[in-house]
């Protein structure tokens, strides 16, 4: 949002359900990547027999495809037909080829991954909700500060934030116009406003 006739800038925040669901499985099979990105509080780590390289070579493979499709669907797009996964309601759907062993390694962990998710992202609902105006001014506020820096308006651009219940406190890139924040940094006036303004600079 911005002044009419000028750059405009749209962000968008929100703790999306799918996204929770994804990382959840994440851990509950046992994928490492993104490496960078920290594990979800309360998510218990995979149990059981450990996989030879190349079947967990290959569930990583799937699981980044899968990852992607989630966070930037439209930048993403699947290149066979997506089937919807048993036990998930509408909430996850996978290629119809090429993801069996995704398919099988997240389907035992339905119910518990989808509890999560929806309970984290009514949680953070009620969090937001509480703060009527203050997710627009934490934004504007930064964006008006890269301006005095660089002595011009900012460009027109897009930003994807996902508020997550991450273990470490931080942002990360997790695709070309989406971040993972952390909730606790989220609620840090003073902090996230410093932690934000490099994702701004490098967008505006």
């Amino acid at each position: 949002m911005a002044g009419t006739g000028g750059p405009e800038w749209t962000i968008r925040e929100d703790a999306g359900v799918a996204v929770l669901l994804a990382l959840y499985l994440r851990q509950a099979i046992g994928v490492r990547s993104p490496d960078e990105l920290p594990h979800l509080r309360g998510v218990p780590a995979r149990t059981g027999p450990e996989r030879d390289d190349e079947t967990q070579s290959r569930l990583e493979r799937q699981w980044r495809e899968y990852w992607a499709m989630t966070v930037e669907p439209q930048a993403h797009p699947s290149p066979v037909p997506l089937e919807l996964v048993d036990d998930f309601e509408t909430m996850i759907a996978l290629p119809a080829q090429g993801a069996a062993d995704l398919r099988a390694a997240i389907v035992p962990h339905a119910r518990a991954s989808l509890a999560y998710a929806r309970a984290e992202n009514e949680r953070y609902s009620s969090d937001s909700g509480g703060r009527p105006g203050v997710s627009y001014r934490a934004y504007a506020s930064a964006i008006a500060e890269h301006e005095r820096r660089v002595g011009r308006r900012a460009h027109s651009f897009e930003l994807n934030v996902q508020v997550l219940p991450l273990t470490q406190r931080g942002v990360w890139w997790i695709g070309s116009l989406t971040v993972a924040v952390t909730d606790g940094l989220r609620g840090d006036v003073v902090a996230f406003d410093a932690a934000i303004h490099p994702i701004i600079a490098e967008l505006a």
